[in-house]
């Protein structure tokens, strides 16, 4: 009976601790859809794509904007060009018609004095003046006679002469008239019909390239749709997959905390039997070891996961990129020796520490930093801020690391070197 008391005591321990243990046990949640690698990365090139073919396009349009900027003033110049010789050759037909009424007052003249001639010629016949002008004199009957006869011979041969000339004069300006008008309504004719057609043509080319410029905009717009549709599609997934990680690392945080439940338990469990029992030989020393590396590494800062550590447009992103507020706290990831603080090429400012392990790990584009070369620090020890210095398109922080202990090669990826040191960063695969 004695014997038996210490059993059923260390019995019913047991059986209280599995109860606590099962108290403690988590109820499992179904897990969340968990996109692939490949989904994500079909996903990302459909984005970079869109975006790219986005981009194109917007050169189109500017090439075409400016070509019809272009093409519009020289259509509004021809434009204008053409009314200048619509209004020349209106001019040239007014020039035309002034000459023509000039060319029927010389035809007018030389009608008038081809009848003086005329008439001239058949009084001089009616009149028998055949003879010569000292004939004429002679055969006078008397002085008087011979004073009127000279003074009509001198009229006589003084209108010839003017009736001659004027003949003369009013047949050349007809022909000059004449000439001038053809020559000056051809030229302006001729200028009218080249202006209209560099009109039409400018105008051809004016709606050509205003139909280019409206399919080009139109093609935008369907490549702005399509390229927002892409990054919807990018976002969906990788909002499922960042889910999933979440869940994982709930998974595993409830996993350890329903362990170290069950381990409590079982050591409560065996020192209820130690005690229960009279002839307890003394128990076996040893606690439960903490969790691998859970006081010698830590997540070096808070944030989200905005980018993995992997290949990408020909280039490696050798670490992961943690996006937080500039003035964020940034952690010794491990314990170790600050090998570099200061100016680094690309990340502007960074922090180089060689753990105890000998893995060296990197944080860069800080925005101040309180270590120094030569510093041991140790693990959870703030060593700097987040910031946005370098080649940085926004405040986070790039966190390599270098098992080989390589200052500046050997990059693997941190998120699974993490994980195995019981540090979950999420994203990532992780």
């Amino acid at each position: 009976m004695f014997q038996r008391r210490p059993l059923r005591s260390a019995l019913v321990a047991v059986l209280a601790a599995g109860a606590v243990v099962a108290a403690a046990a988590p109820a499992v949640a179904a897990p969340p859809n968990n996109p692939t690698d490949q989904q994500l990365g079909s996903a990302r090139s459909q984005q970079q794509a869109a975006a790219a073919e986005v981009g194109r396009i917007r050169g189109l349009v500017a090439a075409t904007e400016s070509e019809l900027e272009k093409v519009g003033v020289q259509a509004e110049a021809a434009g204008t060009a053409s009314l200048a010789a619509d209004e020349a050759l209106q001019e040239a037909q007014a020039a035309a018609d002034r000459s023509a009424a000039q060319l029927q007052a010389a035809a007018a003249s030389v009608a008038a004095a081809e009848a003086r001639i005329a008439r001239f010629s058949h009084d001089s016949y009616m009149n028998g003046n055949q003879l010569a002008t000292s004939a004429a004199l002679l055969d006078s009957a008397g002085p008087g006679e011979l004073i009127q006869r000279a003074a009509m011979l001198d009229y006589v041969a003084s209108n010839q002469v003017d009736v001659l000339g004027q003949l003369q004069a009013a047949r050349v300006r007809q022909a000059n008239a004449d000439s001038a008008a053809r020559q000056a309504r051809d030229a302006m004719a001729a200028a009218q019909a080249a202006a209209r057609s560099a009109k039409e043509a400018a105008d051809a080319r004016l709606a050509a390239q205003q139909t280019a410029y409206a399919q080009a905009t139109a093609q935008k717009a369907a490549y702005d749709k399509q390229l927002q549709a892409a990054q919807i599609r990018l976002l969906q997934l990788q909002g499922a997959r960042n889910a999933y990680q979440a869940w994982v690392a709930q998974r595993r945080a409830e996993e350890a905390a329903a362990a170290a439940a069950a381990e409590r338990a079982a050591r409560a469990a065996a020192e209820a039997a130690a005690n229960a029992g009279s002839n307890s030989g003394g128990g076996g020393g040893g606690g439960g070891a903490s969790a691998p590396g859970s006081s010698n590494y830590v997540k070096p800062s808070s944030g989200r996961v905005s980018s993995c550590f992997g290949w990408r447009w020909g280039a490696l992103h050798a670490g992961v990129d943690l996006a937080a507020p500039i003035g964020t706290p940034i952690y010794a990831a491990t314990s170790g020796l600050v090998r570099r603080a200061g100016p680094a090429t690309g990340f502007g400012l960074a922090i180089y520490i060689q753990g105890d392990d000998g893995a060296v790990t990197v944080y860069g584009h800080v925005n101040r930093y309180f270590v120094s070369a030569g510093e041991r620090v140790s693990a959870g020890e703030q060593i700097a801020e987040v910031g946005n210095r370098g080649q940085s398109t926004g405040p986070h922080l790039h966190f390599e690391v270098h098992p080989s202990g390589r200052m500046y090669g050997g990059a693997v990826d941190p998120v699974p070197w993490l994980n195995a040191r019981g540090i979950y960063l999420g994203g990532c695969g992780g």
